[in-house]
């Protein structure tokens, strides 16, 4: 049974990678429809909305890149940065600033600074910049989870990108929306920017083990690592 099942499948899975595409997307598109989106994930109580296994795949790179601040462009209710600020507690180190263009929470942690204002916007830019150099961390991440329209994307792309130092990561969220039959309506989207930003930027590349660790990724290609 097996045997005849590869048969009739090979003309349909061309590839390995193929068929590892096509089950990604499958897999992913059930996982959206079960959870709503995992619109009801929490963390310790406080809505997150994250992806599990892209959460799980943050707080390993936490660890693993050994990150002291992290820049957070979409606080939206504040459970990123909350699940963030408590890895640091227990590593007993790092920082988050967090920006978004209007508060939607009461949350607040010694560890995470909230910016309002448009992450584009050049002042509150250079304001998270500053601040940057203020701390002066050793190794930061940039994390990309706010407006997901292409254009919006690419510009912060442009501008956090150069936060980030040689071997450390940027995380930009939610490309899935430019793969998903179900999200068609929202593209271009965070794919579509990432695939520019790398056409015109050789500093970074996609660091592909991180980005399909777990298979069921919200952010195809979206761990990106600065190389030079």
């Amino acid at each position: 049974m097996a045997a005849h099942a590869a048969l009739v499948l090979a003309p349909l899975v061309p590839s390995r990678i193929k068929a590892s595409t096509l089950v990604r997307r499958a897999g992913l598109s059930a996982l959206v429809r079960r959870t709503g989106n995992f619109g009801h994930v929490t963390w310790l109580g406080q809505p997150i909305w994250q992806n599990v296994n892209d959460a799980w795949v943050l707080q390993e790179t936490l660890v693993e890149k050994d990150i002291d601040l992290v820049v957070e462009c979409g606080t939206n209710r504040g459970g990123s940065a909350y699940y963030m600020a408590s890895i640091f507690d227990l590593l007993g180190r790092g920082r988050v600033i967090t920006l978004d263009i209007e508060k939607l929470h009461d949350l607040s942690h010694p560890r995470v600074e909230f910016v309002i204002g448009s992450s584009v916007d050049p002042a509150v830019f250079a304001s998270v910049q500053e601040r940057v150099g203020e701390l002066q961390p050793n190794h930061v991440l940039v994390l990309l989870d706010s407006d997901h329209r292409a254009d919006h994307v690419r510009r912060e792309l442009a501008l956090y990108s150069t936060l980030v130092g040689v071997g450390d990561p940027m995380l930009v969220q939610d490309g899935c929306i430019d793969e998903l039959g179900m999200m068609r309506s929202l593209r271009p989207g965070p794919l579509a920017a990432i695939e520019d930003f790398l056409r015109a930027e050789r500093s970074f590349v996609v660091d592909e083990e991180r980005t399909n660790r777990y298979l069921f990724s919200h952010s195809p290609k979206g761990w990106l690592t600065r190389v030079r």
